[in-house]
């Protein structure tokens, strides 16, 4: 399902435009799905008293048809003009043949009948703007908002559902403006909005819900992000045939782990274990390994030697060479440390050891804090490779806040990706995975009890998994994300998502692989 941005939206209208699908034709169709998209999150609409609150623009045309729609199907419509529509305006007209209660702003004295319309209505449709609004909302249109926002503060019942996104959120960025309204639901039309996965405007679409208004897909085929959908991971998950032995889903070398943060290593081994990999083998300071190996049987090791107790030594990087060449798949980082003779030997292993092998390398927390203290490091390191940043080792990265990270999520990672020539993945609410070549694919998840220590290093080890089984770097990275992310949504389903541990997601992970090649999940 492709992403598309405001601009590229309108580019999509226009070609649909020049193939005999003119604007009328897809208001429309948006509107009669933003309709029985009402329909199908409140349930029975008749009787219901709905409030379609109406803009200038095409938004406000969509708005119009959903009221009609609604009307007809048996529900009490109202609806609230924010400014006067064109005199040639068909479904303006349309909906005054129906004898719908139609509202000026201009003609309620202080906004009263739009008060008590708030008041007796069960729904109200945010039709007011679309994708087109990015600068401040001021005058009439700020002050009926606010009303909203106000009426549903005082009746946590009054349901809002949004037209294409919440009016007052950047549908690029996920800025919001004050009077942006906290929707229950967004129907966003024809094709999702980036903005609508960038807090602060997540929180403001509620449930998002992507409408097919009849635009040909292959209008948008040229867009290059897209969301991490259910049916295109099932179309690239590692096929596992009855023939193969340990070796056909290769073999992943995990270099992980400290006195400190002992977990870190044992989640990156079991993440890549529980999605397929035949062979994991942890590489770790010596002295831990006794201490891992009572609890992962399944693992081979690797020991290296120890600056002190429980922190690998520069001169590992002799030993750790004698091991690569038996490997697919190089997992680095997670929970090393910083201490002077981790650095120098992560240093010597990514630009002098693996330099120029066939090893695909997964690096992570520790690897990508040493990377980040090397001015243009991308340029010395021109081996392929996956990054699973979170945002602050993005920030140290790329050399910006984690403030500006944040704000544009997408188009960081993105523009980091293609510079470094790398797969980037920014982890998060709402993950984003880019290509080196400006592609870009977006989790669909948002939750809470993923924000705990370690899930990262279990989505690493999962993404390494992924790559050992012959999955492009990019597509083990999204595929890796979109597993990791219903392991949480699996585990929240059954405990919630306050005290979820990252450990909680390991045998979730199987599950739901098998899931999707059963077609159980959604």
């Amino acid at each position: 399902m492709k992403v598309v941005t405001a601009e590229q939206m309108r580019e999509i209208d226009r070609s649909a435009a020049n193939i005999g699908l003119p604007t009328e034709t897809l208001m429309e169709n948006a509107g009669r799905a933003v309709a029985e998209e009402t329909r199908k999150f409140i349930g029975d609409v008749i009787g219901k008293h709905i409030l379609v609150i109406v803009g200038t623009g095409n938004n406000g045309g969509d708005g119009l048809v959903a009221g009609r729609y609604l009307e007809d199907w048996g529900a009490e419509v109202s609806i609230y003009l924010c400014r006067q529509r064109p005199a040639d305006d068909k479904n303006l007209a349309l909906a005054q043949e129906r004898d719908i209660t139609i509202v000026q702003a201009d003609q309620d004295s202080d906004f009263a009948t739009l008060g008590s319309l708030l008041d007796s209505s069960e729904v109200v449709i945010d039709a007011v703007f679309g994708t087109g609004r990015s600068r401040a909302v001021e005058g009439v249109f700020k002050e009926v908002l606010t009303r909203v926002i106000e009426a549903k503060q005082e009746n946590g019942k009054l349901l809002v559902i949004a037209v294409d996104v919440p009016s007052g959120l950047d549908s690029d960025t996920g800025a919001v403006d004050p009077s942006c309204l906290y929707a229950d639901a967004t129907v966003t039309l024809g094709y999702p909005k980036p903005g609508l996965f960038n807090f602060p405007g997540a929180e403001r679409a509620g449930r998002v819900i992507i409408a097919d208004i009849g635009i040909p897909s292959t209008l948008a085929e040229n867009i290059p992000t897209e969301l991490i959908t259910e049916d295109w991971v099932k179309s690239v998950l590692p096929e596992r045939p009855f023939s193969a032995n340990k070796g056909s889903f290769g073999k992943v070398l995990i270099v992980a782990g400290s006195i400190n943060y002992i977990g870190a290593a044992y989640l990156a081994c079991m993440g890549a274990a529980r999605v397929g990999a035949g062979l994991v083998t942890l590489s770790t300071a010596s002295s831990l390994q006794p201490i891992l190996a009572a609890r992962m049987t399944e693992v081979t090791y690797a020991p290296l030697p120890e600056a002190e107790a429980g922190i690998i030594a520069s001169k590992a990087t002799s030993v750790l060479e004698q091991w690569l060449t038996d490997y697919d798949v190089l997992l680095m980082g997670c929970g090393l440390g910083q201490k002077a003779q981790v650095v120098e030997f992560v240093k010597s292993v990514l630009f002098d050891v693996v330099q120029d092998s066939s090893l695909a390398l997964v690096l992570d927390a520790d690897a990508l804090n040493t990377l980040a203290q090397i001015p243009d490091w991308w340029q010395k390191l021109n081996q392929d490779a996956i990054l699973t940043p979170h945002p602050g080792e993005m920030a140290r990265l790329a050399g910006v806040s984690v403030d500006e990270v944040q704000r544009q999520r997408l188009e960081v990672a993105r523009k980091a990706a293609v510079e470094w020539q790398k797969v980037v993945v920014l982890k998060g609410a709402y993950t984003v995975v880019a290509a080196s070549d400006g592609r870009a694919r977006i989790s669909q998840i948002a939750n809470s009890g993923l924000a705990s220590a370690g899930t990262g290093d279990v989505l690493t080890g999962v993404i390494a998994g992924l790559v050992a089984q012959g999955l492009s770097l990019f597509d083990a990275a999204a595929c890796g994300v979109y597993l990791h992310g219903q392991a949480g949504e699996m585990v929240k389903g059954e405990m919630g998502d306050a005290g979820m541990l990252a450990g909680d997601l390991l045998p979730a992970l199987p599950k739901v692989i098998k899931g999707l090649k059963q077609g159980e999940t959604s």
